[in-house]
């Protein structure tokens, strides 16, 4: 994994070195600078496949040149096709694949890739820049566009500076959703590229344009698929998934919770692995977060060689120094703090990661995608019932989450459900706005038809990408550990979207496919345990260690500068929070996370 810089910016090698240090933990086996006509290169190398420096980028080839961050997991079938075109190699890395492909086909390189990648080649004859980005999202993109300059990075920290902007827009959003998405940055002048997108810049005619080359398509599901043989086609597919991400010249191993995704992948490695597996999990004080006696029990059943590692509030807490480094903007998942962790561990022993991210997305896991199911029997209550009965004091009845009951009633149908679902029932801004959504994540009302579909696909689109992908590249690349997730792989990811829900989800049972293909490694009675998240308790320690510090950062002169808050409300809630009457955590934390943000970069004064 790496981290790519691309400009036609005169900066000289010593800033753009300067620049690419801040981000050093992307790459810290080779810091490559190339300059040809106006256009600057960086390359930040982790080496995983290839050691040898002959693979170091930038790497040209001709009249091209490319800085490319990511693995094609496919590249030894695409070499072939290559070879029989005439083309010869000297290197054993994907780099050289990808940079001759686009020789040969040009854009069209893009629809026989299948991995995770975000890339920028130049054309030193044509003047030309083409990048992408891949289908899912799983590598970042930022780019600067003014004027015929352009500048793009995997990460925002080398590319900010004093004349940028805070987009107010996106802090909104990020009010809501505790992350900024795609297109969206916390700057102005700073996007990002969608996933599925290529961009083609023009240096001589200073033009810039973007295009789609991949997206969920609508779902058809195959009425003629038993259920067995979905099963076992699944099956297959998830081997190869995991096998051809198995591919590395640095020591590898799988993250291991006590959940079934986890399980299920690093059971298949293990069976078609050359040597133990090394596999890895956090274990937590607390037993309402602890998994690790499942996840103990797995590797027994599957024979790897298992690492746990304790983890206390005192590991966790000084994993947020990290969490606001590494991360350039705002972004509130606090279980990126115990990510953080188990990367930190887990760098240790392996450079190369696989994990069970990207299950709950397309075979209906999350808990928060049955609220569609829910909303189909309160929806047959007139709406102007329900509202009168949101109004009935719900601290008397429900100690915790009100706002989500609340706003669960008052909405008036089901794609409203599905847009606040992944926005916040209850919102800290003044005016709320999300047409956002519609602009740029419109798919989830015209994929499918079916409730269950549409609020699996927006997760896809939108949750997956800019939270989960988010969290997993940033926590994985703070310690120069490579993260690999085969249930992201799009063929899975399509082949998902054919399937009945009643596959994925029946009789109240989640990822039902899935649990009957782990059944043939690991028993039945030990993967139904109750599974417990990998979270940690925020809300507990906003009352206890970290109260203090929250109150200091989180004053009326901090929350007075942030546009289009709701101060008086946030004031109400973080008040009935310490008091223990509700929970507002995410409303805090997000919050918290922000001013710790400003304080870090110290640009508050941006917003005035």
């Amino acid at each position: 994994m790496c981290g790519i810089y691309i400009t036609n910016i005169p900066y000289k090698k010593e800033e753009i070195k300067s620049k690419l240090n801040k981000i050093d933990f992307r790459g810290p086996d080779n810091l490559g600078i190339t300059q040809v006509n106006e256009v600057s290169l960086g390359h930040l190398r982790l080496s995983v496949l290839d050691l040898d420096k002959r693979s170091n980028q930038p790497f040209q080839f001709n009249h091209l040149y490319i800085t490319y961050n990511g693995e094609i997991y496919n590249f030894k079938t695409i070499r072939d096709e290559l070879i029989a075109l005439g083309y010869s190699f000297f290197t054993e890395s994907d780099t050289e694949v990808l940079i001759k492909g686009y020789s040969e086909w040009g854009k069209d390189v893009l629809h026989r890739m299948n991995g995770m990648f975000a890339f920028a080649i130049y054309d030193s004859i044509k003047e030309e820049i083409f990048c992408a980005r891949d289908r899912l999202g799983v590598k970042p993109f930022f780019y600067y566009w003014n004027e015929g300059q352009i500048e793009i990075c995997s990460q925002l920290a080398p590319m900010m500076n004093k004349s940028l902007t805070i987009n107010k827009d996106a802090l909104s959003i990020y009010l809501d959703c505790g992350y900024i998405p795609s297109p969206f940055s916390i700057y102005e002048e700073i996007q990002k590229l969608q996933p599925g997108f290529c961009m083609f810049v023009n240096l001589k005619e200073r033009k810039i344009a973007l295009e789609k080359y991949w997206d969920l398509q609508p779902a058809k599901v195959d009425k003629d698929l038993t259920y067995e043989h979905a099963k076992d086609k699944l099956h297959e597919l998830i081997i190869n998934a995991v096998k051809i991400r198995m591919q590395s010249d640095v020591p590898l191993g799988s993250f291991l919770s006590g959940g079934i995704d986890s399980a299920l992948i690093s059971a298949i490695a293990s069976k078609y692995s050359t040597q133990k597996l090394k596999t890895f999990t956090i274990a937590f004080e607390d037993p309402k977060f602890d998994e690790s006696m499942v996840a103990e029990q797995y590797s027994k059943i599957i024979n790897s060689e298992h690492t746990a590692t304790l983890c206390t509030p005192k590991d966790v807490l000084e994993m947020l120094p990290y969490l606001i480094s590494v991360y350039d903007e705002p972004f509130a998942d606090s279980s990126a703090l115990p990510s953080l962790l188990l990367n930190k561990v887990t760098k240790n022993y392996v450079t190369v990661a696989l994990s069970g991210d990207g299950g709950d997305e397309s075979f209906i896991g999350y808990k928060h995608m049955l609220a569609v199911e829910q909303f189909k029997l309160i929806s047959k209550i007139p709406l102007s019932t329900r509202k009168i009965i949101s109004k009935i004091p719900f601290n008397k009845i429900i100690n915790k989450q009100k706002e989500a009951y609340k706003g669960i009633l008052n909405c008036k149908d089901e794609n409203e459900l599905i847009m606040k679902v992944f926005t916040g029932f209850d919102t800290l801004t003044q005016k709320r706005d999300l047409q956002w959504i519609d602009k740029y994540y419109p798919q989830y009302k015209n994929l499918s038809k079916v409730s269950l579909q549409k609020i699996a696909d927006l997760n896809i689109k939108l949750w997956l990408e800019n939270d989960s992908n988010t969290k997993v590249d940033r926590a994985s690349m703070a310690f120069s550990v490579e993260t690999r997730s085969p249930f992201l792989d799009y063929r899975i990811v399509e082949f998902a979207r054919t399937l009945p829900i009643d596959y994925r989800y029946k009789d109240g049972v989640t990822k039902k496919i899935l649990r009957d293909i782990l059944k043939c490694y690991i028993p039945e009675d030990v993967f139904t345990q109750p599974k417990r998240g990998f979270a940690v308790p925020i809300g507990d320690w906003i009352r206890t260690e970290l109260k203090d510090d929250v109150l200091a950062k989180l004053n009326i002169k901090f929350l007075e500068t942030i546009p289009n808050l709701d101060i008086k409300k946030f004031r109400t809630q973080l008040m009935q929070h310490l008091e223990g009457k509700y929970d507002y955590t995410f409303s805090i934390w997000k919050l918290y996370v922000l001013a710790l943000w400003f304080e870090k970069n110290n640009n508050l004064e941006l917003l005035t």
